[in-house]
């Protein structure tokens, strides 16, 4: 997950179109729908998973009702009550300018986080604004920006929201230190082998306002805990 990613918010929402569809076909959209068989689990998780693609819309519900009426006339071949090939290419825009927004509303509650993070004990604040809390010291070494790095880690965003996990996969993480975002590369040289530590990474030195959808909002500011557990050269 910490590796550099380019996204398509264009791809996101026309994968995500196809479960909203599924959402009209009920006569009731607020009931909840029976998930008694294997597909049918299978088809809500389908939506779960493609309903994030399109969160940095942040559709309103009256929003929602007319998208939702876009799908049903496409999935029943109704005639588009407008020209798709003047109005497709405005998803894109539209779908920058609603992540421009929620990523200046993320900046600032993350900025909050990062400074609560940095008055905590055994904290750093570097000057790039990277937060290091050091939870359990290390003896060994410091990594450089050219090694590799192997590593234990748990991605949080600051609600708590846990977006990766090698801790959880039972498998530490291994990989080139300048090829990950900024934050992770400044830190971990910053570290000792050995050492466990609450890295904090403010939007900048992350993904930015881009963001990695659908796990990581535009602006988000990232907690990781990491252990630094070996590195080498390449």
């Amino acid at each position: 997950m910490m590796k550099k990613t380019v996204h398509f918010l264009t791809l996101s929402f026309c994968f995500c179109s196809m479960i909203a569809c599924a959402q009209t076909s009920r006569p009731d959209a607020s009931a909840s729908p029976k998930l008694d068989t294997e597909d049918q689990k299978a088809l809500y998780a389908l939506g779960i998973l493609l309903g994030k693609n399109i969160k940095p819309f942040a559709l309103k519900p009256e929003e929602l009702a007319i998208v939702k009426a876009g799908l049903t006339d496409a999935v029943t071949d109704r005639k588009p009550q407008i020209e798709i090939e003047t109005y497709g290419p405005k998803v894109n825009e539209l779908a920058q300018k609603r992540a421009a927004a929620g990523a200046d509303d993320a900046k600032k509650k993350g900025q909050e986080f990062v400074e609560k993070v940095s008055k905590e004990k055994d904290a750093t604040k570097t000057l790039s604004g990277i937060v290091i809390r050091t939870i359990t010291a290390g003896t060994g070494g410091s990594p450089t920006a050219s090694d590799v790095v192997k590593v234990h880690y748990e991605g949080k965003l600051i609600d708590g929201t846990v977006f990766d996990s090698s801790i959880k996969r039972g498998q530490p993480a291994e990989f080139a230190l300048n090829g990950v975002v900024p934050c992770w590369t400044e830190a971990l040289q910053k570290m000792k082998k050995g050492e466990k530590a609450q890295v904090v990474c403010p939007s900048a030195m992350a993904y930015g306002d881009r963001g990695s959808p659908p796990v990581i909002p535009p602006g988000a500011t990232l907690s990781f805990e990491v252990e630094l557990l070996d590195f080498h050269k390449p």
